[in-house]
């Protein structure tokens, strides 16, 4: 085999640039095996250097598997906008993605390896920051991430088909939902919200028979408006998302959404959806 073609085969299995693989090879006496162990190990030596730098742009990528019954939403961060635009990052966003679907927030350990070689393929620190997944034995997974890849959803429901579950991402990404239903919103943000509507009515100076009311009526419209089922579905304001669903015989079951950096203060590990 010549040396063009060795080289060749080096680049292919670690995507390193051509200079780099032509110099492993010479150093390993055009060994291609040894010259793959050499680039190895530059390449996590260069990555160990960028580990503790700050990745805060990225994308929110989704992915769902040939049967639909299954996805993943993750979001994976690189040091600067540049990068976050390149082809190689967004394939390795797809590859996390992908493994996501089966994995889960384990994706984040086991991918740690590869992690790290595309740091030293990149040239910066990259962070797979968060990862979930909904998979449905009986029903059919789909997502939206927004042009930008800032934001995304994943959604499962129990029937339907990929342009409804896709349509329903769109307006969970869009719309921001806390819930599902008002039935699944925690007590403790009910009672949160209802603390906050009377303190505010108090003040406003309104007769206490008629606080109560007050605070039922802004309690109904924030149940309307963090309600997935109760908000006017985003590509027909003339119908909820509830009556959306309904013609079509669905429910939706669950759905996560992925904002790139929020909750970045606190940066608590993800979990998988349950």
């Amino acid at each position: 085999m010549s040396d063009i073609a060795k080289v060749k085969e080096i680049r292919e299995r670690t995507d390193a640039g051509f200079g780099a693989c032509k110099s492993a090879l010479k150093e390993a006496s055009g060994d291609i095996e040894a010259a793959i162990d050499i680039i190895r190990k530059r390449s996590a030596a260069k990555a160990s250097t960028k580990l503790d730098r700050q990745a805060s742009e990225g994308r929110i990528v989704f992915a769902v598997s040939e049967d639909r019954k299954s996805g993943s939403i993750v979001e994976v961060n690189v040091e600067t906008d540049f990068a976050s635009r390149h082809e190689r990052f967004d394939e390795f966003c797809g590859n996390v993605a992908q493994r996501a679907i089966e994995l889960g927030s384990r994706v984040i350990q086991e991918m740690d390896d590869e992690r790290r070689a595309f740091i030293g393929i990149i040239g910066e620190n990259v962070r797979i920051r968060r990862a979930q997944n909904l998979s449905s034995s009986d029903g059919v997974v789909g997502g939206y991430v927004h042009v930008n890849h800032e934001y995304g959803a994943i959604v499962e429901l129990s029937g339907g088909n990929e342009k409804l579950a896709a349509d329903i991402a769109l307006h969970v990404t869009a719309m921001r939902p806390l819930a599902v239903s008002g039935d699944d919103l925690p007590r403790e943000v009910l009672e949160r919200e209802r603390s906050i509507s009377r303190e505010r009515a108090l003040e406003s100076g309104k007769p206490e028979k008629i606080v109560d009311r007050i605070v039922e009526g802004q309690l109904r419209r924030f149940l309307s408006e963090s309600s997935m089922l109760d908000q006017s579905f985003v590509l027909d304001e003339d119908l909820s998302v509830g009556r959306h669903l309904k013609s079509h015989g669905v429910e939706c079951r669950r759905f996560v959404r992925f904002q790139r950096g929020e909750g970045e203060a606190q940066d608590l590990p993800a979990s998988d959806v349950r």
